[in-house]
């Protein structure tokens, strides 16, 4: 994917990275909200709280969809009026949401929300990033995440204190005074230019990705619903083939929608194998937890919040020394220990029950949101590491695409275990289904091995993976 654009800047700017923060706090702020106040949803529109996790798959499956195609408006109409519009989309798609009178149109509204998010930071992150040296690269990573940590940490008491003594739709107004400041900002601090009207689109790459990326999950979702899993092998499969076609096309025309090439630099390569598996699992256990502490516990949804919040107190609590460990130990170690201790976390959250004490599941979880947070920023910051200038766009495309559908498969396979799991603990008889946090438990333990799998892949890293970055030779 080549872009024809402003020419980098020498430094960068950090309200702008600031601004672009604040975007990751409003999606945030909505996405961790809402998986607690499932429960209420669900029985609002009356479906189980599970099923209510459409609302939040849709959303990021329009995200991944659609981040090929605002990358390409970016670059027709210049990353100001995209990014400024995206914003203001996003503020008046949260007021619809709040509105909605239906699980239906809840869905729908949350679908905007994610084209107005595919616009939004991704093409913030790469006004950014064009501007940034690359021994300043951490530093911008840290103005990156610190806003986008924040938003976690409030978001679950946010969550649950509007849920119980308000209503679920309040999540949703909170946005609408965010989004007018970001819209006044953008104005102010994002440059002019960088508009390419000649600019054309691979359209046959657009519509085999996108069609694939909804089906791959979709096709999941269905094959958590029993009298469905026929259905979602078929689509699952189709999502497959067309992604598949995707490739095979993009990698044979002269202006493809992403240039593959950039997966040749073996440390961007990484942050899209190892570091996928990594960012599905974590996505899975904020929507996972909460529905074992308030469907599996019996929790209200104020103690629920304020327990999932020990994740992102963990989050935002490491983050100082996160660059110091990095450059200390280099990317290879970091990126190795922060999955293999998250793995053991969830491991930890499998075996815990109703009689475990309050401060000893706390300080479990605050455990997991700190290597989580460490894993996090090790991945975000290395991915453009060894990506010289001209594959800038077409990495952060890729990228993006993929971190989205990372987080809406997180859902979906959080999901997809939590109903497989409810089948197994069903058929093993009336004593295991007594439990009815066991089906939460099976899925912890599932979610524990399936990060094994970025271990895997991270201890394939050459020994000095980034060292323009960390500075560690």
């Amino acid at each position: 994917m080549t872009v024809t654009s402003a020419p980098p800047a020498s430094a960068w700017n950090p309200r702008l990275a600031l601004l672009v923060a604040a975007t990751f706090f409003m999606e945030f702020l909505d996405g961790t909200a809402l998986t607690t106040a499932l429960p209420a949803i669900g029985a609002d529109f009356a479906v189980a709280a599970a099923d209510a996790n459409v609302a939040i798959t849709a959303y990021l499956v329009t995200v991944a969809m659609g981040i090929p195609f605002g990358s390409w408006l970016a670059d027709r109409f210049g990353p100001r009026s995209v990014f400024t519009g995206a914003i203001g989309l996003f503020t008046i798609a949260s007021l619809l949401c709040a509105l909605s009178p239906s699980l239906g149109a809840l869905t729908a509204f949350r679908a905007l929300q994610g084209f107005a998010g595919a616009m939004m930071v991704p093409v913030g992150s790469l006004v950014v990033l064009r501007g940034t040296p690359k021994d300043e690269l951490l530093k911008a990573t840290a103005f990156l995440v610190w806003p986008g940590l924040l938003a976690p940490v409030v978001a679950p008491l946010v969550g649950g204190a509007l849920t119980q003594y308000l209503s679920w739709h309040w999540i949703f107004l909170v946005n609408l005074p965010l989004g007018a400041a970001a819209v006044v900002a953008a104005l102010r601090l994002v440059p002019q230019g960088g508009a390419d009207p000649g600019r054309r689109l691979d359209w046959p790459g657009l519509g085999l990705t996108t069609a694939g990326v909804a089906a791959v999950v979709v096709g999941l979702e269905l094959l958590g619903h029993g009298g469905e899993a026929g259905t979602g092998a078929a689509v699952l499969a189709v999502g497959l083939l067309a992604l598949a076609a995707a490739v095979a096309w993009m990698r044979r025309v002269p202006a493809p929608l992403f240039d593959f090439g950039v997966l040749r630099v073996r440390t961007f390569r990484a942050t899209q194998t190892g570091g996928f598996v990594y960012r599905l699992t974590i996505s899975a256990v904020p929507f996972m937890l909460p529905l074992m502490l308030q469907d599996g516990f019996g929790w209200d949804p104020v103690r629920s919040g304020l327990m999932v919040a020990a994740v992102f107190v963990g989050n935002i609590g490491i983050k100082p020394a996160t660059t110091p460990l990095i450059r200390r130990f280099g990317f290879r170690p970091v990126l190795v220990g922060a999955a293999a201790a998250s793995a053991g976390t969830f491991a930890l959250c499998a075996l815990a029950g109703t009689d475990w004490p309050d401060p000893l599941l706390f300080a479990i979880l605050v455990a997991s949101g700190v290597f989580r947070s460490i894993g996090f920023s090790a991945y975000m910051t290395v991915q453009y590491a060894d990506v010289d200038s001209p594959q800038l766009p077409s990495a952060n495309a890729i990228s993006n695409t993929l971190v989205q559908l990372a987080h809406a498969l997180g859902v979906a396979v959080g999901a997809l275990f939590i109903r497989a799991a409810a089948q197994l603990v069903e058929a093993a008889g009336p004593a295991a289904a007594d439990s009815a946090a066991a089906p939460y438990r099976v899925a912890f333990a599932a979610i524990a091995v399936l990060m094994l799998a970025s271990v895997a892949d991270s201890l394939l890293l050459p020994r000095h993976a980034g060292t323009e970055v960390s500075g560690r030779r």
